[in-house]
């Protein structure tokens, strides 16, 4: 049997669990994760190389993971949007992840729409069912959306409880396109270290702080040097108002030093190494509203900057 390869977008509302769906599949802790909507603000891919096994061919799957679909009201919001639409481009099979505990939203719509404009083959992931006691109830919502569009396959699942995962794969490697591996065969995702450990450093602020902390805070290393038993690593936590800043940093420098304190461990496991971790946390007015400072985020850009030759515009991050 021939080899396939392709591209699969996970799409869906914010909370649908795409994040640790794909977590699950890699089998490796790719996207932070917290119960707080848009924890996700790029697109991330995770690779998974599956050996043939009995009829299923060899292949490479390149699960993109993305934002949550929403109508944006910020330069964040469209920027995370528009990881959505390149997400889309290009790839071979669309999973339409639905959160089975919530009713149908007009953000399910949105995605949906989404999905039917790209003209792709789409799945519909029905995720969360471990919390559905009676599945007879799951057959109403399979209804409406088949009334929707056509999908070429229904599957219910659980990222988190990792059931229905091997029909899934299955069903994914059937309908990729035969062609050759893209990534090595010993690369897991796209993403560098130095976004990875921002991530890291987020995740624990999404998981520390509460009310409007989380969704007006980014990160970004300045620092990140990898040495022979160390890797030392510097930090800023940027925030919008001076409240914001009291509270990330805490009393006597409490959360600041929580908050590095678990990021640190989570970093040394990742990593395998031990790590020297240095946080900061600065007031920059308005950032999500800023299309120059959320266009600074991108990590794309920033490896730009990092490898950019002399003379090319660009700088060390």
């Amino acid at each position: 049997m021939a080899f396939r390869s392709g591209f699969v977008c996970i799409l869906g509302r914010p909370n649908a669990g795409k994040s640790t769906l794909l977590n699950a599949l890699a089998g490796e802790r790719l996207a932070i994760i917290s119960p707080k909507p848009q924890t996700t603000r790029n697109r991330i891919q995770g690779i998974l190389n599956i050996p043939k096994h009995g009829k299923r061919s060899g292949a490479q799957v390149i699960l993109v993971d993305t934002p949550g679909v929403h109508k944006p009201d910020s330069s964040l919001g469209r920027k995370m949007m528009v990881e959505v639409h390149e997400a889309l481009e290009g790839c071979d099979l669309i999973l339409m992840l639905v959160d089975v505990t919530r009713k149908l939203s007009p953000e399910d719509n949105f995605a949906l729409q989404l999905a039917q404009r790209a003209g792709t083959p789409v799945f519909l992931l029905l995720n969360k069912i471990d919390l559905v006691r009676d599945k007879k109830k799951l057959l109403p919502m399979i209804e409406a959306y088949h009334g929707m569009h056509d999908f070429r396959e229904v599957i219910p699942l659980s990222g988190l409880k990792k059931e229905g995962l091997d029909t899934l794969l299955d069903a994914i490697v059937k309908i990729l396109p035969q062609g050759p591996p893209y990534f090595p065969e010993d690369q897991i995702t796209d993403q560098p270290a130095r976004f990875m450990v921002a991530e890291i450093i987020r995740e624990r602020v999404l998981l520390e702080t509460k009310e409007e902390v989380p969704y007006a805070t980014t990160v970004v290393v300045e620092q990140f040097e990898e040495g022979a038993k160390l890797v030392r690593i510097a930090a800023v936590i940027y925030c919008e108002r001076d409240g914001q800043k009291a509270i990330l940093v805490g009393k006597g420098g409490q959360m600041l030093k929580k908050i590095g304190t678990s990021a640190r461990l989570n970093m040394e496991r990742m990593l395998g190494s031990k790590v020297f971790l240095e946080l900061f946390v600065k007031v920059q007015p308005g950032w999500r509203d800023s299309r120059a400072f959320v266009d600074e985020l991108d990590w794309r850009r920033q490896l730009e900057g990092l490898i950019a030759p002399p003379g090319r515009a660009g700088h060390n991050r």
